[in-house]
C-alpha cells in the first residue's frame, strides 16, 4: 500500500489515492500506517548515498496545488494524520518537495474524491462492509484501478466481479498488467475506442476486412460461383 501510494511521489495514473477501510481493519490498519508513512524519508532521488524512499513532485505550481487540495480536504472534514506540507529537506532546500500526507475520515463530497491528487496523498475513507466499499468506489467518476487487500477467496471473488475499474489487484498495490495484457482503465480514466497495450493496441494499426462467401455444388461435383 506504502508503494502503491507514494512510488512515484503519487505523480503516476496508477497511484492508490484513496483506501477504503472495512469494518473494523481501519481501527487496525490507521495507526500503523501512519506510523510508516512518518518514517518515510524524502530527499532528492539523483544523489546515490541519501537513497530517499520518495522524491520531489514536478513543480513548485505542482506543490501548491497539492498542497492546495490538502487543506480543501482537511476543511472538508478529514483529518490529517501524517501532514507533508511544510517538510524542508535540507540537503536540497529549493527542491519542490512535498511529504507523504495521510488523511482520515474522507467522506463523499470531499475535494479530495473530486479530483485526481497526482502526488503523495493517500485519502482513508470508512465502510461498515465490502458491499458498501465497493458502492462507495462505483460512484467516483475514475475507474482506472481497484485492489483488494484481504485472506479471504470470497471477498476478493465479490471484489473483482463487482467493482468498476478496469484493472483490479487483489493483494497488489499497483493492478498494472505486463504489456502483453491490455492497460484496461474504465470510466472517466478511458478515453478512445481501443485500450493500449495487449491485442488491442495492435488493433488500433490493424484495418481489417471482411468477407461474405458462398459457394454452390451442381450434378457430378462441378462447382459454380457466381
Amino acid at each position: 500500500m506504502k508503494d502503491g501510494a507514494f512510488g512515484c511521489a503519487g505523480e503516476r495514473c496508477m497511484a492508490g489515492s484513496t483506501a477504503v477501510a472495512v469494518g473494523e481493519a481501519g481501527e487496525r490498519l490507521l495507526p500503523a500506517l501512519a506510523d510508516l508513512v512518518a518514517s518515510m524519508k524524502v530527499g532528492p532521488t539523483d544523489v546515490r548515498a541519501s537513497q530517499p524512499d520518495m522524491g520531489a513532485v514536478i513543480s513548485a505550481e505542482h506543490r501548491a496545488r497539492v498542497a492546495g487540495l490538502i487543506d480543501a480536504g482537511e476543511h472538508g472534514g478529514a483529518k490529517v494524520l501524517t501532514d507533508g506540507r511544510k517538510l524542508k529537506v535540507d540537503e536540497a532546500p529549493e527542491g519542490f518537495f512535498l511529504g507523504p500526507t495521510l488523511i482520515d475520515r474522507v467522506e463523499e463530497g470531499n475535494p479530495l474524491m473530486g479530483t485526481e491528487v497526482f502526488g503523495p496523498v493517500l485519502a482513508v475513507m470508512r465502510a461498515k462492509t465490502l458491499a458498501e466499499a465497493v458502492a462507495m468506489a462505483n460512484r467516483q467518476a475514475f475507474g482506472n484501478g481497484a485492489a483488494i487487500f484481504t485472506n479471504s477467496g470470497k471477498a476478493a471473488r465479490e471484489f473483482r466481479r463487482n467493482v468498476s475499474a478496469g484493472m483490479v489487484g487483489i493483494n497488489v498495490g499497483v493492478p498494472a498488467p505486463l504489456a502483453y495484457f491490455p492497460f484496461t482503465g474504465w470510466n472517466d480514466s478511458f478515453f478512445g475506442d481501443l485500450h493500449i497495450q495487449g491485442k488491442e493496441g495492435v488493433e488500433f494499426y490493424t484495418q481489417r476486412k471482411t468477407t461474405t462467401t458462398r459457394w454452390f455444388s451442381f450434378g457430378d461435383g462441378e462447382i459454380w460461383a457466381k
